[in-house]
């Protein structure tokens, strides 16, 4: 598994995120609201993302319902010219996913694959996240399924409603 070169623009954000809070609390950044997604700007370097948190979580482990203590979920895309990224797809589950491990995306019947590193996940390719994105707009609903490393088995269900706004709303701000 080739570590994709702009993957730096997912541990930069990650870093961003990590010390401003939480991002969704965070307004002094947030330049739009569309329906379940907000977009965020930061200057130096200039990055734009579409972000949305869970409607739905459910952790389960041996099939059954267990509470867990995670961080932040989030499912977002960004855009870092810098870096060349213009739509690059990211989903941090709020712990470490399991060594190895991969995070499936159901999207209206049609499943990818992300893969992990830490705390984040991401597609193996551009390809893949244009494919991907495609079937975020045309959506309802993003369901992400992944397992830590104390093999708990987490499944977020995120809304797609205001996706579509807030990718053009981040793109046009970033130039992508």
């Amino acid at each position: 598994m080739g570590m994709r070169t702009s993957f730096g623009c997912v541990l930069g954000l990650a870093a961003l995120l990590a010390t401003s809070g939480n991002a969704q609390e965070q307004s002094t950044n947030r330049v739009a609201a569309k329906t379940d997604w907000s977009v965020f700007v930061e200057d130096n370097p200039t990055e734009c993302w579409g972000v949305s948190t869970p409607k739905e979580t459910v952790n389960s482990r041996d099939g059954r319902v267990v509470a867990v203590n995670r961080g932040q979920t989030l499912l977002m895309v960004f855009y870092r010219p810098s870096a060349g990224a213009k739509g690059q797809v990211a989903f941090t589950g709020g712990y470490p996913f399991a060594s190895g491990s991969t995070v499936t995306m159901n999207i209206s019947g049609t499943s990818f694959e992300l893969f992990t590193e830490g705390e984040w996940a991401w597609p193996a390719t551009t390809d893949d996240d244009a494919k991907i994105i495609t079937a975020m707009k045309r959506g309802a609903n993003a369901i992400l399924s992944g397992r830590s490393g104390r093999g708990t088995a987490t499944k977020d269900t995120f809304s797609l409603l205001g996706f579509t706004a807030a990718l053009e709303d981040a793109a046009k701000r970033c130039g992508g």
